[in-house]
This record gives structure tokens, sequence and C-alpha cells, in this order.
């Protein structure tokens, strides 16, 4: 393959070309990217350190936060390097590790959220045959399984895109290596592989928010069903955030990869390139934890013995 085809970088898309608004970009990735740290990072410790969470669902959550992480971790940190340096440019090793790591993440995740819908199933549907079915043993290859479809997605989408030839330049119009606009700068029909990848993985994908649906559906029913009012009170505080966090990750993956050309511009697909690789990171810990008093309770105990170490 020529150098001409094979560009050595890509130019990213800058936010803006004006250097104090690249600082207040820097700024408000920074926050971002601060937020989704301490809280994902709190969650893990949290989980981790506190017995009474070493349970399935914490289990899974633990994997959901790592995997946050690493999603926010491959394209902020580079977004506010350019925009402190002033310069779009990354290496061509940069941008095919973002596109592994995004699909990687994404894919990831989406099974994840997936067996965490099949373990709220379990819990308040089938209680009697929950330790049965959520064993240890389970629950640790039912999350290999999840980072297994993960590692698999990100290698054939990477190693598809990699294997065309780039001739219509090299500027990318989005603020990572999105793979949509990589395909724009392809001059081969080896293209039709890549598209055909995606809409393999969004099929998938909606199989998984399908497959959810239909549990969260059986979920209510029995929830609805309960005499206590305390009983169904703790089991729409267990199923509430995990829904709110499948409707946000998969609405927004959805939006961006299935939108109309027509309605395109380099605009609105920056602001849902946002939503769907910065914001769900960031306030997933939040969901969680917002309604869940036995992580809130953990996570207070964990900031006190922090304070007491300190003084």
């Amino acid at each position: 393959m020529s150098n001409s085809s094979s560009p050595t970088k890509f130019l990213l898309l800058a936010f803006t070309d004006t250097r104090e608004l690249q600082l207040l970009h820097f700024a408000l990735f920074l926050g971002i990217y601060l937020a989704a740290l301490l809280g994902n990072g709190l969650i893990i410790t949290a989980v981790v350190c506190d017995h009474r969470l070493h349970t399935p669902m914490y289990f899974f959550l633990l994997n959901l936060s790592v995997l946050d992480l690493g999603f926010i971790s491959t394209t902020v940190p580079k977004s506010m390097a350019n925009s402190l340096r002033d310069t779009r440019v990354i290496s061509y090793s940069g941008c095919a590790a973002q596109v592994f790591f995004a699909f990687f993440s994404l894919s990831a995740e989406c099974s994840l959220l997936t067996v965490m819908a099949y373990d709220r199933f379990v819990a308040i549907c089938k209680p009697l045959h929950y330790g049965t079915l959520m064993s240890s043993r389970a629950c640790v290859k039912m999350a290999a399984a999840a980072w297994a479809s993960g590692f698999l997605d990100a290698v054939l989408n990477t190693g598809n895109t990699f294997s065309i030839p780039f001739c219509k330049g090299n500027a990318v119009e989005q603020f990572f290596c999105e793979v949509p606009q990589l395909l724009k700068l392809s001059c081969s029909d080896a293209y039709l592989r890549e598209a055909a990848l995606i809409v393999v993985g969004l099929c998938l994908a909606s199989g998984c928010f399908i497959f959810g649906v239909l549990s969260y559906v059986q979920i209510f029913t029995a929830v609805l069903r309960m005499p206590s009012e305390q009983g169904r009170h703790k089991a729409f505080s267990m199923c509430l955030p995990h829904l709110a966090v499948v409707s946000l990750s998969l609405s927004t993956v959805m939006t961006a990869y299935l939108k109309p050309p027509s309605i395109s511009s380099p605009v609105l697909d920056l602001g849902v390139a946002v939503l769907y690789m910065v914001v769900p990171p960031a306030v997933n810990p939040f969901i969680y934890s917002l309604r869940n008093k036995e992580l809130k309770d953990a996570l207070r105990k964990l900031v006190q013995r922090v304070q007491c170490q300190h003084r």
C-alpha cells in the first residue's frame, strides 16, 4: 500500500479555533474526566473493600465501572491534550488504538448490561434459583464472555477498518477516530465489509436491548404483584438505575450510527459523539448510587475511613 493511501497521521476535528474556547473545552472535558475517574474509582474501591457488596449485582457493577474508565480514557485525554497544545494531530497507531478500545468498551459494555438485566430478572422473578443460576463461577463466566465479545468485536472492526486504503485525505470530521468518519476517507469498495460489520454489531446491540426490555417487562410485572410496599420500593431501587443506564447508553449509540445522512452535520455529529462517548461514563456512577442505599452506605464508610487515616 502506498504512502498516499496510508497516512502516517490523521487530523481530528477541533471543537474551536479560538484559543480561549480551546482552553474552555479543555477545562470542561477535564472536569467531566475527573468526575468519571472519581465516580467509577469510588465504586470499584467500595465494591472491592466492602464484603457486603460481594454479590453478583455489585460484581457486574465493578466490571461496568472498569469498562467506563477505559471507555472515557480512550478519547477524552487526547482531545484535551490537543486543545491544550492547539493541534489536531493523532498518529496512525494512536487512531487505531482509539478504534480498538472504543469498540472493545462499547461491545463489552453492551454484553455486560444484558447480563446485568438477566441478574435482576433472576433475582426478582426466580429468587429460589438465584444462588444456583448466579453462582460465583457462573458470574465469572458471564463477565469473561462479555469481555471476550468486546475483544473479538474490537479485533474484527479495527482489522477491517485499517486494511482499507485511505486516499481521500487524512482529516477526520470528529474529535476522535470514529469509524464512520474514517470510512468517508476510503476510495475502495472494501469499506463495505466494515459497514456490514457495523450493521451486524448494531443488530446484536438491538438484540441486547430487546432482551433487556423483555426482562424488565417481566420484572415490573412481578414487582407490581408484590404485596409489600417496601419490597416494591427495594426492587424498583435496584432496577431503575440499571434501566436508566441501558437507555442512556444504547439510545446515544443508536442515534450516532443510525441517524439519516440527510440530517448529518459536523455540529450534530460532534454533539451526538459527546453524548455517547463522554457523558455515560461520567454519569453512570451517580445514576447507580443515587437510589442505592447499600452503595451509598459503603461509599460513606469509605470516605470516613480515608478521612480518619489523614487525621
